[in-house]
C-alpha cells in the first residue's frame, strides 16, 4: 500500500469513527490529495505536517470533524486563508453539495489549490486575494452561509477578516485549540462590533490521535458596518 493509499484508508476509517459516510470515490480522492500535497510541498510552503498517518488525522480528519459540528449540506462556504485546502476541500469531498470558495493571499498556494481541484475533480472557486480586500467586493461581501478559518491569528483578528463574508443568519467557524477560552473571551467586543454573537464552542477529538481541538461558532446577527474590515496593519496593531 502506498502512502497515499494509506492516507485515504485512514481517512475513510476515521470518518466512519466520526459517524460520517463518505460518498463513493472519496477515499481515492483523499489518497490523490495526499500524493499531490506530498509532491508539491517540496516546492511550496503548504504544511509542516508530513507522513500519511499525520496528514490523514491532523489535516483530513480534523477538517471532516466540522461536519459533526455544523450542518453543511447545500451551503455556500468560503475557506479564508485556505493554504493547502484545509478545511474546505475535505469538507467538499465529504459533502459535495457545498458550494466552495477557497481564498488565499499567496499566489503559489492558490496555484496549488487550482491544480488540486482539477486533479480531484472538485468544483471550487480559487481566489487569489487578501481577505480584507476580497471582503469589500460585492461578489463576496455577506454572501456566504459559512466562513471557515484554520488560521493561527487571534480570534479577534480572524473575526474582522471573516465575518464580513457571512450573510446575516450565517456562521463563522474558527478552528482553535482547547486552551483558547481566554482568546475567545477577549474577542467578545470584536464579535459584537462586527454584528455577531458567540453561539457555542464545541470540542472534538480527532479519531485515533488523542488530539482534541475546538470549533468556535459565531453567528452573524446583523450587517457588518461598512468600515470593516480595516487594513490588515490596523487590524493586527489595534484589534477590536
Amino acid at each position: 500500500m502506498s502512502d497515499g493509499e494509506r492516507a485515504g484508508s485512514l481517512t475513510a476509517s476515521g470518518a466512519q469513527s466520526l459517524g460520517l459516510a463518505l460518498p463513493p470515490g472519496a477515499q481515492t480522492r483523499f489518497a490523490a490529495y495526499y500524493d499531490l500535497l506530498d509532491e508539491s510541498g517540496k516546492d511550496v510552503n503548504l504544511t509542516a505536517i508530513s507522513g500519511a498517518e499525520r496528514v490523514a488525522r491532523l489535516h483530513f480528519l480534523d477538517s471532516l470533524a466540522l461536519l459533526k459540528v455544523h450542518e453543511f449540506k447545500g451551503l455556500r462556504v468560503i475557506d479564508v486563508g485556505s493554504g493547502a485546502g484545509f478545511p474546505g476541500v475535505p469538507i467538499k469531498l465529504a459533502e459535495p453539495s457545498v458550494t466552495l470558495t477557497l481564498l488565499d493571499a499567496t499566489g503559489k498556494r492558490v496555484a496549488f489549490l487550482s491544480e488540486l481541484c482539477g486533479k480531484l475533480e472538485v468544483e471550487a472557486a480559487c481566489v487569489h486575494a487578501r481577505a480584507e480586500d476580497a471582503a469589500r467586493l460585492t461578489e463576496h461581501r455577506e454572501c456566504y452561509d459559512a466562513a471557515l478559518s484554520r488560521g493561527l491569528a487571534k480570534l479577534s483578528v480572524l473575526c474582522e477578516l471573516c465575518l464580513p463574508f457571512v450573510r446575516v443568519g450565517g456562521v463563522f467557524i474558527a478552528m482553535k485549540s482547547i486552551d483558547s477560552a481566554d482568546e475567545t473571551e477577549a474577542s467578545q467586543n470584536a464579535i459584537a462590533v462586527l454584528g455577531a454573537a458567540l453561539q457555542e464552542c464545541v470540542d472534538y477529538e480527532i479519531p485515533e490521535s488523542g488530539v482534541t481541538h475546538r470549533a468556535v461558532l459565531i453567528r452573524k446577527t446583523a450587517v457588518t458596518p461598512d468600515k470593516y474590515p480595516r487594513r490588515f496593519a490596523r487590524i493586527k496593531n489595534s484589534p477590536l
